[in-house]
C-alpha cells in the first residue's frame, strides 16, 4: 500500500468514523444502523480543546461540540486507522485558524434614538480556482443541490439505478474507503492534491482500497442507497477540508 504524508492521510468526515476507546485506544465502528443520517455543518470553537476520556469516541466528541467527525479528524491530523487515546487533546478548530474578523470586538456605543444603522449586504464568496479538470462522477438527474451552511447539503445528490457506475471525478489517491462515517453509507474519498478532495457516498459496493491510485473516469464504486432513502450518489468536493459547490467545477451538461 502506498504511504501517504500524515497531513494528506488525515481525512473524514467528512469528514472520520466512530472510534471506541478500549484498552487505551479506540477503533472505527458503526454507531448503529438506526442512527439518523443527518450530517453536521461544523462550527469551529476557536482556541478550545478537549481531552479524550476513556469511553469517548470521535463521533461523540464531534457531535457534542457541533463539529462533523470528518472535520474533527482533519483538524487534528488523525490518519487511518483513526485511533484516539485517553488523555489526547483535540482541537475544536482548524490548525492556524483565527476567529472571523470582528468576532471579539467590544460592543459599539449606543446610537441616538431614531437613527437606523446603514444596511450592508453580504459579499458573496468567490469560489477558489481549481487546477483540476473535473469529470461528472455518475450519470443521472441532480436531485439535491449544495447549500452553504446547510447540514445535509454539503454536496450534490445524483439519482440513478442500483449498481450504476460511480467514477472518479479526477486523478488521485484513495485516502478513505469504508462505511464508518455516519450519514454517508459506503463512502470513498479521493485526494487529488494537497488542497482538493472529493467524496462519494451511499454506494452499494466500493471497488477501491485505501492507498490505491485512480484515474479520472475510472469506476470506483457501484451506486446504491446505504445511508440514504433512495439509490443515488452523494458527491462532495472539498477545498482545504471545506465543502464547496461541485456545480462550480463540474462541466456544464
Amino acid at each position: 500500500m502506498r504511504e501517504l504524508p500524515l497531513k494528506l492521510r488525515a481525512v473524514l468526515v467528512l469528514l472520520v468514523a466512530s472510534l471506541v476507546v478500549a484498552c487505551g485506544t479506540s477503533r472505527v465502528y458503526r454507531e448503529g444502523g438506526s442512527r439518523s443520517s443527518t450530517r453536521v455543518t461544523s462550527v469551529p470553537r476557536y482556541g478550545k480543546t478537549v481531552s479524550v476520556q476513556r469511553g469517548d469516541t470521535l463521533f461523540r466528541i464531534a457531535s457534542s461540540n457541533g463539529i462533523s467527525t470528518l472535520d474533527l479528524a482533519m483538524w487534528n491530523d488523525i490518519a487511518p486507522p483513526y485511533v484516539i487515546y485517553p488523555g489526547q487533546r483535540l482541537r475544536l478548530y482548524p490548525a492556524g485558524a483565527k476567529p472571523p474578523a470582528g468576532a471579539s470586538r467590544k460592543p459599539s456605543a449606543p446610537r441616538p434614538a431614531g437613527t437606523t444603522p446603514p444596511r450592508t449586504m453580504p459579499v458573496p464568496a468567490t469560489p477558489p480556482a481549481s487546477p483540476l479538470a473535473w469529470r461528472w462522477p455518475a450519470d443521472g438527474a441532480i436531485v439535491g443541490r449544495y447549500a452553504a451552511g446547510e447540514p445535509t447539503k454539503q454536496g450534490i445528490d445524483i439519482a440513478g439505478d442500483s449498481g450504476a457506475p460511480v467514477r472518479a471525478a479526477g486523478d488521485g489517491v484513495v485516502v478513505y474507503s469504508g462505511s464508518g462515517l455516519v450519514g454517508y453509507g459506503e463512502l470513498v474519498i479521493i485526494k487529488h492534491n494537497d488542497a482538493w478532495l472529493s467524496a462519494y457516498g451511499h454506494n452499494r459496493t466500493r471497488l477501491v482500497n485505501e492507498g490505491q491510485t485512480v484515474k479520472a473516469g475510472q469506476q470506483i464504486a457501484e451506486m446504491g442507497r446505504t445511508g440514504a432513502a433512495r439509490d443515488m450518489l452523494h458527491f462532495e468536493i472539498r477545498y482545504n477540508g471545506k465543502p464547496v459547490d461541485p456545480l462550480n467545477y463540474l462541466p456544464k451538461r
